[in-house]
């Protein structure tokens, strides 16, 4: 059984070697490069990070000196994770729910708990729910087989975006179709024991926005400005802060509607909403759709780190920790973030002195990883007045570190 923190809110001790720790103590799982980034934070706030890392090479191995190893599926392991914990978070969705409720039985703060985290694990369970709240999203049904989709396809325009319901991210699990054909291989293997699948319209939209915001278990929530997040292949490429020529109405929807889904689900800690803008045929204000969710801090709110009073790392320590939310005000008109996807170079700390030359400016964050194609490397966030001189900035500097410059 493990233990909860006492009535005074203070940690109860942990140990690091042969020192005691007794500032609060936030369990995370998972050692990737969002978890690295709340790091800096944690240290800010004097607070002691501990991460189930995957390896002990992994991105938060490499800066977290509390980090065991360990798989996110393996109970012994979060269980020795969280003893002495006063918290446990994520950075990553994949953690069996019995686990995290069995946890919480025991008198472990997880948060977000196993009912909201679902609603980011299975998106069947997420469009029904958000459904039933009223929340606005593409027109979509759950697929037993393949007549399923031969139906939704003949009640639309002929083509469909389908889905797995798990595991799925970054492009992957998506495909757009207009034959059941297409996904015949999916429905082999949800017969087979994998993930269901599910079908979405496939929107016309206008541009993609994120709504972040965060929520503490007392109730407060605060949102950052709406963004507009680029896509390449199905990965988020760019994101703009705030969304350039947004309507007052629509960034005042797309960030009632966020609010709206953090209360409905019981989210805490950061929550990230996926939208489709649609423009009105009528000249109104654009309306908005949720694609996605993510309850963790989210690529859509790295230009928080530079380009806000208080990033979305340390607001989602804080959040979970259920202190006062900090303030989510920009410290400067524009902020673009450029992810660096890939590289031509073996090491990109070697492509640093040409970036601090090229733009002095221009803040770089690198994640530890080996190099892939295509891989999340890192990003770089430029803020200024001039949005085109941002952007034209920032996609240099990501240039540069991706071996082009």
């Amino acid at each position: 059984m493990v233990r909860p923190p006492g009535p005074d809110g203070r940690a109860r001790r942990a140990r690091l070697g042969s020192r005691a720790v007794t500032a609060p103590v936030v369990a995370v799982v998972g050692g990737g490069q969002l978890a690295r980034m709340m790091s800096p934070a944690a240290t800010a706030l004097g607070l002691h990070l501990r991460v189930l890392v995957e390896s002990p090479t992994s991105s938060a191995a490499q800066v977290v000196v509390d980090s065991p190893v360990g798989e996110a599926s393996d109970p012994d392991a979060v269980r020795a994770l969280v003893a002495g914990a006063d918290v446990l978070t994520f950075e990553h969705e994949h953690v069996p729910n019995d686990l995290l409720d069995d946890l919480a039985g025991h008198g472990v703060s997880v948060q977000p708990g196993a009912a909201a985290l679902v609603h980011a694990q299975d998106k069947i369970v997420m469009r029904r729910r958000l459904t039933e709240l009223g929340v606005p999203c593409p027109r979509w049904a759950p697929l037993d087989g393949p007549d399923d989709l031969a139906r939704f396809l003949a009640e639309g325009d002929g083509t469909a975006v389908v889905k797995t319901s798990r595991g799925g991210y970054d492009g992957k699990g998506v495909r757009v179709v207009s034959s059941p054909d297409e996904v015949a291989d999916w429905f082999a293997a949800a017969r087979d024991g994998g993930p269901p699948l599910l079908a979405e319209e496939r929107v016309p939209f206008v541009r993609e926005l994120a709504a972040v915001v965060a929520r503490r278990p007392s109730g407060e929530v605060r949102a950052w400005p709406v963004v507009e997040s680029v896509q390449r292949d199905g990965v988020c490429a760019e994101v703009v802060a705030p969304a350039p020529d947004l309507s007052p109405a629509t960034g005042a929807l797309a960030a009632q509607v966020a609010t709206h889904v953090a209360e409905g689900l019981g989210v805490t800690g950061v929550l990230a909403v996926e939208l489709f803008e649609v423009a009105d045929p009528d000249g109104g204000p654009s309306r908005v759709l949720v694609n996605e969710l993510a309850m963790r801090p989210h690529n859509s709110g790295h230009w928080t780190i530079d380009g806000a009073v208080t990033s979305q790392f340390e607001q989602h320590l804080r959040a979970v920790l259920d202190l006062p939310l900090g303030d989510t005000a920009p410290r400067a008109r524009w902020t673009v973030m450029a992810n660096v996807l890939g590289s031509a170079l073996p090491d990109l700390t070697d492509a640093l002195a040409d970036v601090a030359r090229l733009d002095p400016g221009a803040k770089v964050h690198l994640y530890g990883k080996d190099v892939r194609p295509g891989r999340k490397l890192g990003h770089v966030n430029v803020s200024g007045d001039d949005l085109d001189d941002v952007r034209r900035r920032a996609l240099a500097a990501a240039a540069v570190l991706r071996g082009e410059g």
